[in-house]
């Protein structure tokens, strides 16, 4: 994680320095914004690194004589096939359609899309 807080740090001191100088240079407050966030949220990315790295140490991929037997164990949990994902992506849309013609639209889409999230969600640990 060390190297990836470097080059987050390195990402964020770009961000400053074109920020400073888009506000110094520039009249327009929008894009000194856009670039303070973008510095914000590298920072916010490399100090969680740099912290992960300071709390657990270095990890495998970090050695490079590291074999990938090294790295193994459970990968996690891969749910099984679902209709959850797409009917969120259709509700996602008619929320959007709702803002465009109107909020009746909206509620509907609104209450699908939390049904659908909440199925998603309760799916695998056997609640819904």
């Amino acid at each position: 994680m060390k190297t990836e807080a470097i080059l987050f740090a390195g990402v964020a001191a770009f961000f400053f320095v074109a920020g400073l100088g888009y506000a110094f240079w520039s009249e327009e407050p929008a894009g000194t914004a856009a670039l303070a966030v973008s510095f914000l949220m590298s920072s916010l990315v490399s100090g969680f690194c740099a912290l992960n790295h300071h709390k657990r140490g270095k990890r495998p991929e970090d050695h490079k004589e590291a074999e990938v037997r090294e790295r193994y164990g459970s990968l996690g949990f891969f749910p099984p096939r679902s209709a959850y994902p797409p009917l969120t992506g259709l509700a996602v849309a008619l929320t959007a359609l709702g803002v465009v013609f109107g909020l009746w639209l909206f509620v509907i889409g609104a209450g699908l899309l939390v049904a659908c999230v909440v199925g998603m969600v309760l799916e695998s640990s056997g609640h819904a």
